[in-house]
């Protein structure tokens, strides 16, 4: 999920056109769980208040009818401030001395950045009576270790997907796009710890070693997949594998659900390797104006039927394991983890040294090179 989320969630935004716009026409029906659910201590508190929630994000992060909801049970008007890039973010919270917005949700290792600023005030779970309903697949992850400021709203989890009309082998995991049949015909993303890791994951390798020579006989091993590479790139590869153009893709998760949307077909895969994923999360800046309405709406996402409507609009995975059953089977299938996945099957995409980044740029440019990209 690490390449600047401004265009994954533009994506999204289309994938919403896809499976969004009906709900925006309709009112949102209260359910007998919500009506329960708001009358926990955070919500009611902050709705005899009333104020605004200023909720800064990326841009469609959310369908209409849960904002419209929110405000509607609550009281709650909600301020939406949009940024492009994750470090665009960091630098307005820093002018701001961790003030100004009441709600942030970002990227993994940013929030690493604005929690070791002291950016990030510390959670009260208490006050977030729908706390349980988190996937602990998705807690305790190098950015936050001991969830003491997040919570987290999203999943980006790197998968293989391709159409079994046009592959004439069983695609199992990423050692496979290399086999001769897929000549000139894989596409990947342009996001370099993504693809270098993928050869790393082939060599038995963490996506973060440290290890220069290690990275470099990565590099190598990437250049053996050159000769399948027929596309290396960030925009709208969803639309190439629909069209026949490529038989096998590397996405983004919101471009592996339009894909799926256009031909159910389309085989997803976890990599036997082993899953790399990345994770937006709310937090509540340190000088936060209204806290209180940052609560209510965290505890109103985790209510397992909105975080279902979120996902489907979205396109990411589901961070809410009480949620995952609500997910309508279209979307289930790729949004949703397969049973009996644990932590050791997943692997984050962190924050590594110069050094080690300065060899993966190089086995980068000497892939595209190779591969005439």
């Amino acid at each position: 999920m690490k390449k600047g989320l401004a265009f994954v969630l533009a994506l999204a935004m289309v994938f919403a056109l896809f499976a969004g716009c009906e709900g925006l026409s309709q009112e949102p029906a209260k359910t007998s769980e919500e009506s329960e659910a708001s009358e926990s201590g955070a919500v009611e508190t902050t709705a005899q208040a009333g104020g605004t929630l200023n909720l800064f994000t990326w841009e469609g992060m959310f369908p209409q009818e849960v904002l419209d909801g929110f405000t509607a049970e609550t009281g709650i008007k909600i301020n939406y401030s949009n940024f492009d890039f994750d470090e665009t973010m960091l630098a307005k919270l820093e002018a701001a001395e961790g003030g100004d917005y009441d709600l942030v949700i970002a990227d993994d290792y940013i929030i690493e950045s604005a929690i070791a600023e002291g950016l990030v005030q510390k959670l009260d779970t208490a006050r977030l009576s729908n706390y349980a309903n988190i996937n602990p697949l998705y807690q305790g992850q190098f950015y936050d270790p001991d969830d003491a400021y997040t919570v987290p709203y999203g999943a980006g989890v790197q998968t293989i997907v391709y159409d079994p009309s046009q592959v004439g082998i069983d695609i199992q995991g990423y050692a496979d796009l290399f086999d001769p049949s897929l000549e000139d015909s894989v596409g990947v993303i342009a996001n370099y710890r993504v693809i270098n890791g993928l050869a790393l994951k082939v060599l038995g390798e963490s996506y973060n070693t440290e290890d220069v020579a290690t990275i470099e006989a990565a590099g190598e091993k990437l250049l053996e997949l050159a000769p399948n590479i027929r596309l290396i790139k960030d925009d709208s590869l969803q639309d190439d594998l629909i069209s026949g153009e490529i038989s096998v893709a590397v996405m983004y998760t919101s471009q592996v659900t339009m894909a799926k949307l256009a031909n159910p077909d389309l085989k997803v895969v976890f990599p036997e390797e082993g899953i790399g994923f990345g994770i937006m999360a709310n937090f509540i800046p340190v000088d936060a104006p209204n806290a209180d309405a940052a609560y209510a709406f965290i505890d109103y996402i985790l209510r397992p039927e909105i975080s279902a409507q979120c996902f489907e609009w979205l396109g990411y995975y589901s961070t809410n394991a009480a949620a995952d059953a609500l997910i309508s089977g279209e979307y289930k299938d790729f949004l949703t983890l397969p049973e009996g996945f644990s932590a050791g099957d997943m692997e984050m995409i962190q924050n590594i040294s110069a050094d080690a980044q300065a060899a993966h740029e190089l086995a980068w440019t000497e892939f595209k090179t190779a591969a005439g990209q």
